[in-house]
């Protein structure tokens, strides 16, 4: 990543930090500070910050140790690098750094070192997510491709997944298995493989378990990771054999609800109504109750950032938004199902960033 691109995030991170009436931004190791800087290290307790005060040049403190690490940096060119010796107070030395007035600090700051800075500073302090809630929001052309090439290789494992046995087999080793089906596309890391099946598809978050996977069971796969440094996020519902007519009857209800959802995606549409078009389907065919979540999620440096696709949300999508469409329905102790596509704003639409079967797949 050049040093102009980071210096340009810089410069309209501080011209919206004035815009917002912040005094300033204080980012800490976490995505907005690999966006902003390139510089991405471990979140510790040692402290590293990122200050931002529209007028004056932007700061880097360090702990000094890691100061070499910072300097190398892809963005260290456009920063003042300043290390901090072990033994010194660290927030003293922020402190002469800091405005007067309002800040945000990162949402993913540690809590100690939030409030030791908030009493450096002796001033009002937000989060940079509730200030500038679509500071990341809006993905440039690099970033849009490393969305497409990070959904494709999910679509990839999807279908290495779909020729392997998952009657007889716990979810735990189907869950195995995607994981290494996600490296083996091209995932540097794993984040997480659900595999809900018969009545833990009910439960959205249900992760993966000891339970047996039988003949007849709705097995709900949710499945990403991280590829050069963007994530995906995808799930779809299989069958083990025959689908039971039910089954059936609620998959497509899905199906039509994601469509829907997709369909809603359009440049000034707000998100709470791609939430409300794909929401209004699932309401017509009598399951509204047992669509317990958001329709979706803003997707890049992190898994889950905004946008939210949600009632209530009035922020209207822009061009280069990415998120998740992803309506289910949960029948407790039966089944569940969820078809999840990751989407960005084009000026015609939305284009997918996956691509794999949507409509109810049968596996041995």
């Amino acid at each position: 990543m050049s040093v102009e691109r980071l210096r340009a995030r810089i410069d309209r991170a501080t011209a919206r930090t004035a815009e917002a009436g912040l005094a300033g931004l204080l980012v800490t190791p976490g995505s907005d500070l690999a966006y902003l800087t390139g510089y991405d290290p471990l979140p510790l307790e040692r402290m590293t910050l990122l200050v931002l005060v529209p007028g004056r040049d932007p700061v880097l403190l360090v702990p000094a140790l890691e100061r070499p690490a910072a300097l190398v940096a892809p963005g260290a060119e456009a920063l003042e690098v300043v290390g901090w010796a072990e033994g010194d107070d660290p927030y003293e030395a922020a402190a002469g750094r800091l405005p007067a007035g309002p800040l945000a600090i990162s949402d993913q700051a540690w809590a100690s070192h939030a409030i030791a800075l908030q009493r450096a500073a002796q001033g009002a302090f937000t989060t940079i997510g509730a200030a500038l809630p679509l500071l990341r929001a809006v993905k440039d052309e690099e970033e849009l491709a490393r969305l497409r090439a990070v959904g494709a290789a999910a679509d990839a494992a999807f279908a290495d997944i779909l020729g392997l046995r998952f009657e007889g087999r716990r979810e735990l080793d189907v869950a195995a298995d995607l994981a290494d089906a996600l490296r083996s596309h091209g995932h540097q890391s794993v984040d997480f493989t659900i595999v809900g099946s018969g009545p833990n598809g009910a439960s959205p978050h249900h992760d993966a378990s000891e339970r047996t996977i039988r003949t007849g069971d709705a097995v709900v796969l949710d499945f990403g990771g991280h590829m050069d440094g963007y994530c995906s996020d995808t799930s779809r519902t299989v069958v083990v054999g025959e689908p039971a007519e039910e089954l059936r009857r609620v998959h497509g209800t899905v199906r039509r609800a994601q469509q829907a959802g997709v369909d809603a995606v359009l440049p000034g549409a707000t998100c709470e109504q791609v939430d409300a078009a794909a929401r209004a389907v699932i309401d017509e065919a009598g399951y509204g109750e047992r669509f317990i979540h958001r329709t979706g999620h803003g997707i890049g440096l992190d898994v889950h950032e905004p946008p939210y696709i949600v009632a209530g949300n009035t922020t209207p999508l822009e061009v280069g938004m990415t998120f998740s469409v992803e309506p289910g329905i949960y029948l407790p102790e039966r089944l569940g199902v969820r078809i999840e596509d990751i989407v960005a704003v084009t000026e015609a639409g939305a284009e997918r960033f996956n691509d794999s079967p949507r409509d109810l797949v049968i596996v041995a």
